[in-house]
């Protein structure tokens, strides 16, 4: 029997499991302050409801395909946004939902991307520039809680098009065109030039060079303006990119990618249509999060060592959990459960024993200085919560 993960999966315990635990609730409580409800949709769907109508982008071209006993297609969501479709029926709107769990591709694994991976999405149905800039100032708001320097990048679908246009693109290639533009962070400048030969387009380069005041005579900046003024109004700086695409079909407005000093973008997001009605939003990737953020790591839980006094060690114990202080509970050997502590950057340990019981008070070790104190147990809670 194979122990190993396949490539591109992997196991997260100890201090990586914690790192991502804090990120998610500081995620979860920055959505939840803005309004963002939770939801939870199936791993697996038809694979005909993933595939949609966006068959050609590479993301939904690299799902994993599956069937069931029955021999139905199904495969794993690689994302969050499409089952959107389903749950914004019926929906009072503007509905404003999160979701952070597993997604699943079927690519080309490299350092920071795997087969399986989490995201936390938060998306807005029926949405403004309005609910752009909001998602941006939460997107701001949680990565300087993270410790993470970054930029967040903008453009507008409608602005790429109308470029397009008027360069003499036909409107059948904009597809194909948008997607070679996409790759520039990915691939060298000449090999997408080349690319682009193809349609005609590699004087695109060479206009989105051009300072963001040249860009003032096409029609569709306006949305660039409409959204950094009410960016302003949350204190948050965004940067006009023209060549920013986003490589998914669906969007047809505003795009927002935000890049730290990984080549890989650590967020991104935009507009997109779905069942008539307008809606935006924006994917946080767990996994570069947690490899960029810069948080302190403590550990707040006691360990409680019973020296022949279980009983008392478990009303402790309980009387500390109801105080939402986490312990543990130890009942062998004093060196033993004192290395335990160590592996496990435990703070603080509670010494149990005949004579603590009988003086009704507890002996509280220091694993930093290994000082020991005599205290009252409420004295010993105030201790612990410094």
């Amino acid at each position: 029997m194979q122990l190993e993960t396949p490539k591109g999966f992997r196991d997260f315990t100890g201090l990586d499991a914690q790192k991502r635990e804090q990120i998610r609730n500081i995620l979860i409580g920055t959505f939840r302050k803005y309004g963002f409800e939770p939801a939870e949709t199936p791993i697996i769907e038809f694979r005909e409801f993933v595939e949609g109508e966006n068959k050609q982008d590479e993301a939904v071209s690299d799902i994993f395909r599956l069937k069931d006993r029955g021999e139905r297609d199904l495969a794993l969501r690689y994302e969050f946004t499409f089952q959107l479709k389903r749950l914004m029926q019926a929906k009072k709107l503007p509905y404003k939902r999160y979701q952070i769990g597993s997604v699943f591709r079927d690519e080309p694994t490299s350092g920071n991307r795997m087969r399986q991976f989490t995201q936390c999405d938060i998306d807005v149905v029926s949405s403004s520039f309005r609910d752009e800039a909001e998602i941006l100032a939460i997107t701001s708001s949680i990565l300087s809680k993270l410790g993470i320097k970054f930029t967040i990048f903008i453009n507008n679908r409608k602005l790429l098009n109308e470029i397009l246009e008027k360069e003499n693109i036909p409107s059948e290639s904009f597809l194909d065109v948008i997607k070679e533009i996409d790759k520039l962070d990915k691939l060298p400048e000449q090999e997408i030039i080349k690319n682009l030969k193809k349609f005609r387009a590699e004087n695109l380069l060479s206009i989105f060079k051009n300072p963001e005041s040249f860009f003032e005579r096409y029609e569709n900046y306006k949305e660039i303006k409409e959204l950094k003024e009410y960016c302003g109004y949350y204190g948050i700086k965004v940067k006009f990119l023209p060549s920013l695409a986003r490589g998914l079909s669906y969007y047809n407005g505003s795009v927002f990618e935000v890049k730290s000093e990984i080549k890989e973008s650590i967020t991104g997001g935009g507009s997109y249509i779905f069942n008539g009605v307008q809606c935006t939003g924006i994917s946080f990737g767990l996994d570069r999060l947690s490899s960029l953020a810069n948080l302190a790591l403590e550990s707040k839980t006691l360990l409680i060592i019973s020296i022949q006094q279980d009983k008392r060690a478990v009303e402790i114990a309980e009387s500390l959990r109801e105080k939402e202080i986490p312990c543990i509970l130890s009942y062998g050997k004093i060196s033993k459960s004192l290395e335990f502590a160590n592996a496990k950057n435990i703070p603080y340990v509670f010494f149990l024993g005949d004579e603590e019981v009988k003086k009704k008070l507890v002996k509280l070790r220091d694993m930093k200085t290994g000082k020991e104190v005599l205290f009252s147990l409420a004295k010993a809670i105030k201790k612990i919560k410094g």
